[in-house]
Order: structure tokens, then sequence, then C-alpha cells
């Protein structure tokens, strides 16, 4: 057992979605005028635009991408792509995870397409060399349940026929994306800077800009995720329109994320923040014989959604609702405490932990986590 330690992380919110607020968030920041107003206000509007225009600047984004907001947060995002894009070619869905695992589910069962499902073992990226230029592909480029991100881009044709829709919410804001290969990127508010919850956004590259306007999907499109109108991609949604009614609170919740984003120094000191994290947990990893990561290979491993499993012999030797429980008393442990929030791994993933180090998360607080993930482990085997 190990002694319980006396400095606790300042801020202990580690959960994967939604992710920690930003360092001195507070409500009272947040802007409450338009609360209440129609949301097809003019100035509703503008605001809406306006969070679309900042959110372009901070993470960004090529100007030949049309920004959209879509209800579902990046579960709606990505819905929105596959609905309104697919069935023009052949498609391919990389599920290594279990988003990827629902994606494939729902182009199989629900679009009633018959993709070519490219699969890896947990804490595994697929075999890209099965990677069909001439198919539209759909993947995670970091796997939020897994632990696993793509490794690297060249991979990807750069001349490819095939559209590639992203849904890359746990890596917007964190690490470089190359957006030259990546036709939809999608994120929602509540990974990416620790936003609320409900509203995601689409990022809509030229050549599916033209998908949209060329392609009618040979299946009705529900309104909440329909992108097109009757001439083809509904324009007006680029410019701050909304599908339906979103929340106002949440857009300001976001633009004050954003805004933080800009003023500390714009992507490349999030992205610096979110390395910074990664490797005050990579230094304990490495240096704690009851803990491994669940991606094998480093070139692989999430900087994010960081997932981890349990070497110790004694709970490898356990069945997997042994080692759910295990977990689950670390995880009570470390909140009756308030040291530490919403470690346990996904509930569909393998038994084990995962811990958040983007932007939003101080590395002092990812460094202070150890020993207190330390504790909790020999408590929880000692109960």
């Amino acid at each position: 057992m190990t002694n319980k330690p006396n400095v606790k992380p300042a801020r202990p919110w580690f959960s994967s979605g939604p992710t920690a607020k930003r360092p001195g968030w507070s409500r009272e920041a947040i802007p409450t005028d338009l609360l209440g107003r129609g949301i097809r206000a003019p100035e509703v509007v503008a605001r809406f635009a306006h969070g679309l225009a900042l959110t372009r600047e901070l993470l960004q984004v090529p100007e030949d991408r049309a920004l959209v907001y879509v209800p579902g947060s990046d579960t709606g995002a990505v819905e929105a792509a596959l609905w309104n894009l697919l069935g023009a070619r052949r498609v391919q869905v990389m599920a290594f995870e279990n988003f990827g695992k629902v994606w494939a589910t729902d182009v199989r069962d629900h679009l009633k397409l018959e993709p070519e499902v490219l699969t890896a073992p947990w804490g595994r990226f697929p075999d890209v060399s099965k990677v069909d230029p001439a198919a539209d592909l759909v993947l995670p480029w970091n796997g939020t349940t897994s632990g696993v991100r793509a490794p690297g881009v060249d991979w990807i044709a750069g001349n490819r026929e095939g559209l590639v829709i992203c849904d890359a919410t746990s890596a917007a804001f964190a690490m470089p994306l190359p957006w030259d290969r990546l036709d939809v990127l999608t994120f929602s508010f509540q990974k990416a800077l620790g936003g609320e919850a409900g509203l995601g956004v689409a990022a809509l590259g030229p050549r599916a800009i033209a998908r949209l306007d060329q392609f009618e999907p040979p299946r009705p499109v529900p309104k909440v995720l329909r992108l097109r109108d009757g001439k083809g991609f509904d324009r007006t949604l680029a410019s701050g329109s909304m599908i339906n009614t979103f929340s106002v609170w949440t857009l300001e919740d976001w633009i004050d994320a954003v805004e933080w984003g800009l003023a500390v120094g714009g992507l490349p000191e999030l992205i610096r923040r979110t390395d910074a994290s990664f490797a005050a947990l990579g230094a304990w990893v490495d240096r704690t014989d009851w803990i491994d990561w669940l991606a094998e290979r480093p070139e692989e491993r999430s900087i994010t959604s960081v997932c981890l499993k349990i070497v110790d012999p004694r709970v490898a030797a356990l069945d997997e609702e042994a080692q759910r429980a295990l977990v689950t008393r670390m995880k009570a442990l470390l909140e009756a405490e308030g040291a530490a929030f919403d470690v346990e791994g996904h509930r569909n993933a393998p038994p084990g932990l995962r811990v958040w180090c983007g932007c939003t998360v101080d590395a002092a607080d990812v460094e202070a986590l150890g020993p207190w993930l330390d504790w909790a482990f020999g408590e929880a085997l000692a109960e």
C-alpha cells in the first residue's frame, strides 16, 4: 500500500467528455443579454456567426472550408456527414474503438450500405495498406475510447477520389490536423475546449461541398441532420444560421473558451499545453510497474484521451468483471478524496483508466494525479 499523497490536483477534472473547463472559468464571465431572445433574431444569428469566425481563427481552418453547426454534439456532426454524403461510392469505415464501431453499424444498418470495415484490436490502429483511395473513408482521427490516434497522414492519398470523413472531436485544438487530406472534419464543444454539450461543428471542404451539390442521397435525411436544400449544399448554414433551435448559453460558453484559447497564444499554445500534460502522465506511466499504455505503439498513442491498462499480475489474473470492479473502487476512492474525477475507462473499452490531457488541463495537475492513482490502486487492491 502507498501513503496518501499530500498534494491534490488543483483542478481534479480529467473526464474525456465533457472535459475540464478552461483555467479561470466562471459562469459570471458568460454574457446573458441574448438569453430568451428568438433564435432567428439578427443579434442572435450574428453571435452564432461570430462563434464560427472565432473558431475558424483559433483552429486555423482553411478559408475554403465551410463551418456549420449541427445538433447532437460530435455524434450529430458525424451522422449529418454520413447521411448526406455517403452512397455515391464504396465505403470503408475504420472501427478500432467504440465510436468507429458505431459509425460502421450506422452505415450498414441505417444507411443500408455495405461498408468494408477495417478493424484492429483495442490498442492498435487498422492496417492502413487496406485503405482504398477510390472509396469514401470514415474514421476517428483519435480514438477517444481506445487511446489510439492515426499514425501520421501519408497513408491518405493526396489525389484520392473518395471523400475522407473524419471524427476529430478528441483531436481538434490539441494536435495538428492534415486539412488537405480531410474532406469533412467534425468536433464538439464538450471535448475540444471544455464547452457545454449539445452542439457539434462540421468543417466541409470543397470536395464535400461539391458532393452535396451534385449528389442527392438515396434516403430521407432527418431535418436535424439536413445539410442540403433544394439546390445542393445549404450555404446559409455556413453563415451562422441554425438547423434548429440551439442553446445560446452553450454558444456563449463556447465563445468564452475560444477567446481564452486565442488570448493564451492560439493553436500552438493549446498544442503545447496538451503535449505538456501528456508528457507529465507519460513520465508517471514509465516509472510505474502496475500500469501501461493501452495503445501499443508510441506513434499511435493519443495525447488527449490517454487510455491505460492495469498490468499488475494480481489484476491480470482476474476476470473482466473483477477488473472493472477494481477500477470502480479506485474511482470511488479518488472521488471521495476530491483528488480526481472520472478517470475510469469507457464502458465498452477493456477495463482500465482514462485520463484527459487536453489543453484545458494543467500539466501540474497531471503531475499531482500520478501519486493519487498509485494510492488508489494500492487501497483498492487491499480491499
